[in-house]
């Protein structure tokens, strides 16, 4: 009576998916802003943040995009 449904491994439900395009948003438009403000900057300091803020940012979305891609992680190779 008490048995768990068991979800497949390479499932996304619809939280997950939620949290997911939540997560890719706020990477998005961190990096957009990134990529945008920077023209703004002339202390050089400042302007290597800006490049190495937007580039953590684009990995974030890359990430969540091979999740999105490969949902279970394995290759299928």
């Amino acid at each position: 009576m008490n048995q768990m449904m068991c979800v497949p491994v390479d499932t996304i439900t619809g939280k997950d998916l939620d949290y997911l395009s939540d997560m890719f948003q706020w990477n998005y438009v961190a990096f957009k802003k990134g990529c945008n403000d920077v023209e703004y900057v002339s202390i050089p300091e400042v302007v290597d943040f800006f490049g190495k803020a937007t580039d953590f940012f684009e990995q974030n979305l890359n990430t969540i995009l091979d999740i999105l891609n490969n949902p279970g992680g394995e290759d299928d190779e």
